[in-house]
């Protein structure tokens, strides 16, 4: 492996590679529990069940439960700084303040395997953050606020990002 690297020109940086193998989906397909090690000039290569790259979370079940509440976790906290700086804007200020920073959701495309209770989550935390920063009730209907805000529902959002929903 090494020396095809060096006939190319390519570095390797040992301590960020990793290796990973992906389960095949039918169990019966599996070829062997454990592989050989992975060495480049004589380091060994990691291997992982999941790791982060390029900020989306890829796992080797190729499913992307973990990328979703990676994504959950960011709305909550851009929610949390929105509501700690802004508290006192008008709404029209807080719409386009939460349309920037909460509603751009450039990776949802890339998810193809979930379970549909990570998307209901996903759908919760949506909900949740627009009645936290615009101060609305947690028994205040979801419809209602999104009409009177003119905000899109969590599946048309998803929907124009070109997620796949069913």
């Amino acid at each position: 492996m090494y020396a095809h690297a060096v006939g190319i020109d390519m570095m390797v940086n040992v301590q960020k590679a990793v290796a990973m193998v992906f389960s095949p989906k039918r169990r019966a397909m599996v070829v062997a529990k454990e592989f050989p090690l992975f060495k480049v000039d004589d380091k060994c290569i990691q291997y992982v069940e999941q790791f982060k790259y390029l900020g989306h979370i890829i796992t080797n079940t190729l499913t992307y439960d973990d990328d979703i509440n990676r994504e959950i976790k960011k709305m909550f906290v851009r929610t949390n700084m929105l509501i700690r700086k802004f508290h006192n804007c008008s709404t029209d200020v807080k719409m386009m303040l939460f349309k920037t920073f909460c509603i751009c959701l450039y990776d949802v495309a890339l998810w193809k395997t979930f379970k549909i209770g990570s998307r209901n989550k996903f759908r919760s935390c949506y909900n949740k953050c627009i009645k936290l920063f615009f101060s609305y009730k947690r028994c205040d209907s979801v419809t209602n606020m999104l009409l009177v805000l003119g905000l899109p529902s969590f599946d048309t959002l998803l929907h124009n990002c070109g997620l796949q929903l069913y």
